[in-house]
Parts: structure tokens; C-alpha cells; sequence
């Protein structure tokens, strides 16, 4: 019975022996189908995998180069506003002052022509007349309909202070087609000269700034290169090429030009594109079929990436959008290499499993390690591509760099390292609030959190202190998107503006000291005619009070601080009334030698050693000798009243590289002006000094005195809390007197 069990158990093992040798070839058949299925549909999902991934990184780093020169763009489009903002708040242009004028506005055109600018004209609302400044120069012209337009939209009211920017379009400039817009600002009598001591107020006319639109856009997009030989293109609102490497295209609309080069080709699918996302200002990632590239003909496909240029901060403000494009041959070259040579082996790998399964095994590990290596390959490539990107970030002349919702910063490109003087692991990490100040970091908090909940993109204007003093930045902020086109992160772009935010403080606090001047000019007037009076009736009784009385004491305090008004009143006269300028020859090392001779017994009384370096090849200053004087004695003055206990006074001069400029030092070793006053410190009337020591007006003189020169004067200070060194320098420059 038990072998008959055993007998019975094992017949199924023979059976299933017996079939497979019957029919060894169809099983070897039906598992190498099998197995060749599987190779194959892993080999093929492999395949889409990576040709997904590489064309979606790829596409994304296009999408940062799109979005990087819409931020160029905007930037160069608010130095425009700031220029043309700038401009209408001449009184010259308010006022309309001809020479003045003409001479403002080719100051403002030479420094914008070579950014785009064709045109900058004036429509005066008087006369109706027309002045214009262009590369013939400044001269009046017949006002034309488009003058009249902005004019009438200029009169209203509810228009002041706002900047129009008009539609692009296509005018025959010069010798060729050119993509104009206009930038219009209402112009209103609201500032003061030494002409117009009181603002009107009254509407004086329309500035316009007539730009080429496709030249401002190639300024940037024209070095855009994504992969080897992908490139970039403006579009307008419209769906308008601006700026385009296929020449004949600019000015022409997107949906004509291509159908007209390629009509046997759809292009619905980037007509498509740009209706439902570059025309509504969006911007995205996307693809499309394409008939032609830099030379090449035939239908291929290419990637897109986009983003919006905002031309205003309205609603519905018009828009550019730029685009970044590159055929899918950039990766699609690698990606087919790869599925080749995995087809081939897969082939090898049918054919061996004929043969042997161990050589099947052989031939699997051999092909694992082959693709194994060509992803390395194509790693290599990829980080290539990165470094490239990377590379022109670094190299780029802002400060670029991302934080996340919190402020705390994820990277900085090298130029960020250099202007705050820290290095990565300094910056990395931190928050934003350890580079700013507390007030500047609440501002920059505030447009991070408008960015990340609003995915919009923002701009703020802040200060930072760095070793090299307090820097202004413009920063613009736009979101980072994750797959699910959410905000994970906010890209920023900060330029330095420093030196046109001096500008424009010199260019305000001008206007304050000829408001002021005025002022003080009818008070000192009011105020002088009854002090003449009384000093007059004094001197009169005097004569007749006896020597040695005490109505004769009396009416000498009387007359003593009578006097003394009468000096203030002066100063104040001095400090308003234009006073004959003096032209000649003015040896600034003389000036400086005569000034010190008459106070050197001061200094060796208040025990400060004084210390000249003058160079000793000075060129000559055409100006006022005794005015110029005034200014260097008002800055000794003030830096031997710093020195209480004594100290060392430098006065240096040099001639500055360009060597047109020559600059004056005046140096102390005094406490240094607290940080608090430092913007007061030019302010008429404004002294630290105890009543009866100073009116507050020899540094408002001596800064009206410099301007009047064609110079500049400016100070560094430090404190004993800011340094251990503390002390002040007032520096001056004045323009050297052009040799004949």
C-alpha cells in the first residue's frame, strides 16, 4: 500500500518531466515572449521616464532664464518711470524755461538713447507748442495729433501724477520700421526756483518718452542661449513681436508670421499658447511644432517656457511676455542614443536566451550596468547644463537669491557674497532679518508674504548697512512653483541704486534750500527794517544819556543785542540773496594756505596739531575766491568746535582719477556727528551749538556755495559706538578749469 502511495506521488513529477521534454522548444518559445515582454515594457517605461524627467528640468531651467530676463526688462522699464518722474519735477520743464530746459531734458536723453530711447518730447499746454530732443538735439516743433491726445488726457485732473503707457506699434522712424510705444506724464507747476520762488500749480503741459520697444527688449533678450542653440523672443499684448532673432518677424503679428513662412504646417498649438497664457500675461512650460530653427527647415517640436513683463502696477495694466525656446533635438539626442543601445541589447538579449540562460543572466547584468553608465553620462551632461545656468547667474551684476516663506535664505549668487562682505555659510541659512535692518526686513517680510500667498510678483526699495557704509537696493520678488504650480519658494533680484538715490536726495535737498532761501529772505527783510529803527533811536539817546548812568547801561544792552540781531538778520540776507559771482583763477592750495594762516593761533590755544597735505601740483578752479574761502573757514570752524579737548585737524587735497576733479578734505578727530542729525545737518538753521555760538547756517551756505560751483560736498562720520577712531571729514569736489 505504501508503494503504491509512493508510486501514485511521484508520477505527477514525471509527467510534468515528460511533457516539458515533448515540448522543451514551445515552453523555451512561450518564456523567451514572456521575458522579452517584460525587458521590454520595463526598457520602455524606463525610457519615458527619463525622457520625461530631462525635458521637464530642462524646460524648467528655461522657465528661470524666462523669468529672469522679464525681471531685467521691468527693471530697465522703471528706470524710465524714475527718469521721466525725475524730469517733469524740473522747474525748468514746469515752467517751461527754453535753454534750461532744452539742456535738462538732452542731459536725461543721452543717458537713456542707448537703452531704447528715440524721442523725448514736451507739448506745452499754452502755446500747444512741441519741443523735442532727439539724436538731431533739442529744438520746437509743430505739436502733431498724438501730441494733442496725450495733451487732452494730460488736462484732467484725476491724471496727475499718473504715467500712461501706450500700446506697440509699428512707425516708420529714420530709415526703417520700428515697434514704438509712449510713455506720457502730466506736467504741473508745483515746484520753486530762484524764477518761480512760489508754486503755481497750474497744469503746463504733457512730457512724452518716445521708445523703440524691440531694441529695449533685445537689449536683454538678445544673449539668451538655452542648451546650444535655443534662444528667446518678446511678445506684446497684442501678440506682436518685439524682439524676435528672425529679423523680418519683428513688428508683425506671432499668428501671421508663422503661418505666412510655414503654411503648410498647424500651428494651433502654439496659437493656442499664446491666446490662453502669454496674452493673458501667465506664465508656464509648455510645447509645440515648429517649422523651422536658426536656419534649419523641416517640422520640428520644440519646448517653450514664458513669462509675464509688467508694464504697469494697475489691474490691467498692459503686458510684454518674453519667451524661452529650444528644439526637444537638445535632449532628445541623448534620450534616443540611450534607447538605441537598449533596443540592441534587448535584440542581443533575445537571441542568447536561445542559447543559454546563464548567458541570458550575463547578457541582463552587462546591460544594467551599460545603462547604469549612460545615466551617469547623461548625469554628467546634466550637471554640465546646471553649471551653465549657474554660471551666468553668478555672473550676473545683481544679487540674486532665494528664500523661503520665513525669510531664511536658501542661496545667494557670488555677487550677494561681495556686496555684503560675508561669505556662503555666513548668508546661507540665516534669516534675511540678520542682513537688513529691522525696519528694511519688515518691508521685505511683508512683499515675501504677498508673493507666496498671492503668487505675484513684488518690488520693495530698502536700505542695508554693509563696511562700505548704507547701500540702497531695489529688490523684485517672484514665486518659485513646485509641480502642483504652488509657491514653495521666492526668487529675488536686488540692483544697486545708491548712487541714484543721492541724486535724487541732492536733487530734493536743493529744492528745500531754495524753498527756504526764499522764506528767509522776506522775514530777514521784515525783521531788519524795525531793528534799523531802533538802533537808530538808540544811538540818539545814548548821545544824549551821561557816561556812567544806568539809563546809559541799558541802553548799551539794548543796542548790543540789537547789533546782534541785526548780524543774524544778515546772515540770513546772505544765506538767500544771490550775490554777484566772481569768476577767475583760483588756486585752491593759496585759498587753503590763507585760511589756515589766520587760524593757526586758534589751534595752538585749543592744543590741535594740524596736519596739511596738499598735493603739490594742483590744477586751477575757475570761481570766487573769497566765496570759496568762506566754505574751507566754515569747515575748519566747525571741525576745531568738535575738538573740546584738543586733537589733530587734516586738510588734504588731490586730484581725482579722471582728472577732471579736484577734491578738498577736511578731516578732524572730534566725536563724530550722531547718526540721528546726519540727515539734518545741511538744513538752514539747524545747529547743535548753544545760543549766541551760531546761526545753523555756514553749512547751508557753504553747500549753496559748492553747488553754485559746479561741485559736490559730502561727509564721513563715525562715533565712539561706531568705531574706535571717531572723528569727521567733509569732502569736497569742484571741477578743474578746462585747459584752452
Amino acid at each position: 500500500m505504501t508503494k503504491i502511495s509512493e508510486r501514485l506521488s511521484v508520477l505527477p513529477v514525471e509527467s510534468w518531466l515528460d511533457f516539458y521534454i515533448k515540448n522543451y522548444k514551445k515552453i523555451t518559445v512561450v518564456f523567451t515572449c514572456l521575458l522579452l515582454g517584460v525587458i521590454l515594457l520595463l526598457g520602455w517605461t524606463s525610457a519615458k521616464k527619463i525622457r520625461e524627467v530631462v525635458i521637464e528640468d530642462f524646460n524648467n531651467q528655461q522657465l528661470v532664464l524666462a523669468r529672469h530676463a522679464a525681471s531685467q526688462i521691468e527693471n530697465n522699464l522703471n528706470i524710465f518711470r524714475r527718469e521721466l518722474t525725475l524730469l517733469a519735477f524740473s522747474p525748468a520743464v514746469q515752467y517751461t524755461e527754453l535753454v534750461q530746459m532744452g539742456r535738462r531734458m538732452g542731459i536725461v536723453f543721452s543717458s537713456l538713447k542707448d537703452d531704447g530711447c528715440l524721442e523725448i518730447r514736451f507739448v506745452e499746454a499754452k502755446r500747444k507748442k512741441t519741443y523735442l530732443v532727439d539724436n538731431q538735439g533739442y529744438r520746437p516743433m509743430e505739436t502733431t495729433a498724438d501730441d494733442v491726445g496725450y495733451l487732452e488726457w494730460a488736462e484732467w485732473k484725476e491724471n496727475k501724477g499718473k504715467i500712461q503707457t501706450s500700446d506697440v506699434s509699428p512707425v516708420a522712424y529714420g530709415n526703417r520700421m520700428r515697434t514704438v510705444m509712449r510713455m506720457a506724464l502730466p506736467v504741473w507747476q508745483v515746484s520753486v526756483d530762484d524764477a518761480h520762488p512760489v508754486a503755481t500749480n497750474e497744469f503746463s503741459g504733457v512730457l512724452i518718452f518716445v521708445v523703440d520697444a524691440s531694441s529695449f527688449a533685445e537689449k536683454v533678450s538678445a544673449g539668451i542661449r538655452s542648451g546650444k542653440t535655443g534662444y528667446s523672443w518678446v511678445i506684446d499684448n497684442k501678440g506682436v513681436f518685439l524682439y524676435h532673432p528672425e529679423t523680418e518677424f519683428i513688428g508683425r503679428s506671432a499668428f501671421e508670421a508663422r503661418k505666412e513662412r510655414k503654411p503648410t504646417i498647424s500651428f494651433s498649438r502654439i496659437n493656442e499658447i499664446q491666446k490662453e497664457m502669454i496674452l493673458k500675461g501667465k506664465e508656464g512650460t509648455s510645447w509645440y511644432v515648429s517649422g523651422w530653427h536658426r536656419g534649419v527647415q523641416g517640422e520640428m517640436k520644440k519646448l517653450i517656457a514664458y513669462a509675464p513683463i509688467w508694464l504697469g502696477k494697475e489691474e490691467n495694466s498692459p503686458h510684454w511676455s518674453v519667451a524661452v525656446v529650444a528644439p526637444t533635438s537638445e535632449v532628445e539626442g541623448a534620450i534616443q542614443g540611450i534607447q538605441a543601445r537598449q533596443f540592441l541589447l534587448e535584440g542581443i538579449s533575445i537571441l542568447l536566451l536561445f542559447c543559454s540562460g546563464l548567458l541570458i543572466v550575463a547578457i541582463l547584468l552587462r546591460w544594467s550596468s551599460t545603462i547604469k553608465k549612460e545615466v551617469e553620462e547623461k548625469t554628467k551632461e546634466l550637471k554640465i547644463s546646471e553649471n551653465h545656468w549657474r554660471s551666468l547667474i553668478e555672473h550676473a551684476d545683481d544679487i540674486i537669491f532665494t528664500v523661503d516663506s520665513r525669510g531664511t535664505i536658501l542661496s545667494m549668487n557670488g555677487y550677494g557674497h561681495r556686496f555684503f562682505e560675508k561669505k556662503q555659510e555666513e548668508i546661507v541659512g540665516k534669516s534675511t532679518g540678520e542682513l537688513f535692518s529691522e525696519e528694511s526686513n519688515a518691508l521685505i517680510m511683508k512683499e515675501i508674504g504677498l508673493v507666496v500667498e498671492r503668487n505675484v510678483s513684488e518690488q520693495v526699495t530698502c536700505s542695508t548697512q554693509v563696511k562700505g557704509g548704507e547701500r540702497w537696493l531695489s529688490i523684485n520678488f517672484s514665486g518659485l512653483l513646485d509641480e502642483e504650480n504652488k509657491v514653495y519658494g521666492v526668487l529675488g533680484i536686488a540692483r544697486d541704486i545708491t548712487e541714484r538715490k543721492k541724486i535724487e536726495q541732492q536733487m530734493a535737498h536743493t529744492e528745500k534750500l531754495a524753498s527756504v532761501g526764499t522764506l528767509a529772505a522776506g522775514v530777514a527783510h521784515e525783521i531788519n527794517n524795525p531793528l534799523t529803527i531802533m538802533l537808530g533811536f538808540t544811538e540818539m539817546l545814548l548821545e544824549k544819556a551821561p557816561v556812567g548812568s544806568e539809563d546809559r547801561d541799558l541802553l548799551d544792552t539794548i543796542e548790543k543785542h540789537g547789533l546782534n540781531a541785526k548780524r543774524i538778520v544778515e546772515n540770513l540776507l546772505g544765506f538767500a540773496r544771490y550775490t554777484e559771482h566772481k569768476e577767475q583763477d583760483v588756486d585752491i592750495n593759496g585759498a587753503l594756505e590763507s585760511v589756515l594762516a589766520v587760524i593757526t593761533n586758534n589751534l595752538a590755544i585749543r592744543k590741535i596739531t594740524m596736519i596739511k597735505d596738499l598735493a603739490p601740483s594742483m590744477t586751477i578752479v575757475m570761481g570766487d575766491a573769497g566765496e570759496l574761502q568762506q566754505v574751507f573757514f566754515n569747515l575748519i570752524s566747525n571741525a576745531i568746535g568738535a575738538m573740546k579737548g584738543g586733537g589733530t585737524l587734516v586738510v588734504s587735497t588731490r586730484p581725482l582719477e579722471d582728472i577732471q576733479r579736484v577734491e578738498i578734505r577736511v578731516s578732524d578727530t572730534g566725536t563724530g556727528i550722531p547718526k540721528d542729525i546726519r540727515p539734518k545737518i545741511f538744513d538752514p538753521f539747524f545747529t547743535t551749538k548753544k545760543v549766541g555760538e551760531g546761526t545753523g547756517l555756514g553749512l547751508s551756505i557753504s553747500y549753496g556755495i559748492v553747488s553754485k560751483h559746479g561741485g559736490t560736498m559730502s561727509f564721513e562720520t563715525r562715533t565712539a559706538g561706531e568705531s574706535a577712531t571717531p572723528g569727521t571729514t567733509f569732502i569736497i569736489t569742484l571741477p578743474v578749469k578746462k585747459q584752452s
